[in-house]
């Protein structure tokens, strides 16, 4: 791999890990169209360094409500094991409920992920699964948009909110279905706050980033491959890093302004060209 071609696949992750467009039905429609073989194992390393990168996005971004949760979940810890008395004050900043919540929806989309692991994979050879899971994306992001906004703020999230979430970011292991699309679609269906709706799918994507990077990780330390040329694995993990971050800022800022239904629009148009080109040319 060369250094332009690390700064592509970067960019590409970057943006389309965080943008409601699906980077999984992105990719593999790709390779199913352009013919591209799959991964090898020094690729796998480099997807491994583009998802770290995008985590670090994620970290930096929202640093302040990452090191106001852990705070918390270190004096509940604190308080359940009897070193500091518990509080009796309500938690008005809801990181501590936040933390707590995040944890509550990892839980079902590990179970989908883990019971319908077969099927899903299933669907990634199809394109047509992919095209119309992009125009059922782009329903979901213009329904977002048009929603009464709802009030809840962090304090106020409740497990059945969490599940909620959870349970659909599960089912957007479809490609095509965006995991942020999908989940701010849910938070806002519970009544969150376009603001939380967006943290909160931003915050819980750090579990599925870091376990899609432990997963790929520990397939490449079972191969035993060594690798002499780190520095496009170095600059890929750069640019998706900063990418991640600018992409993160740039949909924060769209959807505070309501124009969310503009990825409807991309989703809609590439979704019918994948179908189209599929009965067309690979039947």
């Amino acid at each position: 791999m060369d250094i332009l071609q690390a700064v592509f696949l970067g960019l590409v992750q970057g943006l389309t890990e965080f943008l409601p467009v699906s980077s999984s039905g992105h990719l593999v429609a790709f390779q199913q169209i352009l013919g591209i073989e799959e991964m090898g194992t020094t690729n796998l390393t480099f997807d491994v360094a583009l998802h770290l990168g995008t985590l670090v996005a994620v970290f930096v971004f929202y640093w302040q409500d990452i090191r106001g949760m852990i705070n918390e979940i270190l004096l509940w810890m604190a308080e359940l094991i009897g070193l500091k008395k518990p509080s009796t004050g309500p938690n008005e900043n809801g990181h501590r409920v936040m933390a707590l919540m995040l944890i509550v929806a990892t839980i079902p989309t590990a179970i989908i992920g883990f019971l319908f692991n077969d099927l899903f994979e299933k669907m990634f050879s199809s394109t047509y699964i992919i095209g119309f899971s992009l125009l059922i994306t782009g329903t979901l992001l213009w329904i977002s948009n048009r929603m009464v906004k709802g009030r809840k703020q962090p304090k106020d999230i409740i497990t059945r909110d969490a599940v909620t979430i959870g349970l659909l970011q599960g089912m957007a292991i479809t490609p095509g279905l965006s995991r942020s699309g999908t989940t701010i679609f849910a938070g806002m269906l519970r009544g969150f706050s376009v603001e939380l709706a967006t943290k909160f799918s931003f915050l819980l994507s750090i579990p599925t980033i870091l376990g899609a990077a432990v997963l790929e990780g520990i397939k490449v330390v079972k191969s035993g491959v060594r690798f002499t040329d780190s520095l496009p694995i170095v600059i890929g993990f750069i640019v998706a890093a900063v990418t991640g971050y600018f992409a993160i800022k740039f949909l924060v800022d769209l959807i505070s302004r309501k124009k969310l239904h503009y990825f409807s629009y991309y989703c809609w148009g590439v979704g019918i060209f994948i179908i189209l080109y599929t009965l067309t040319f690979m039947r």
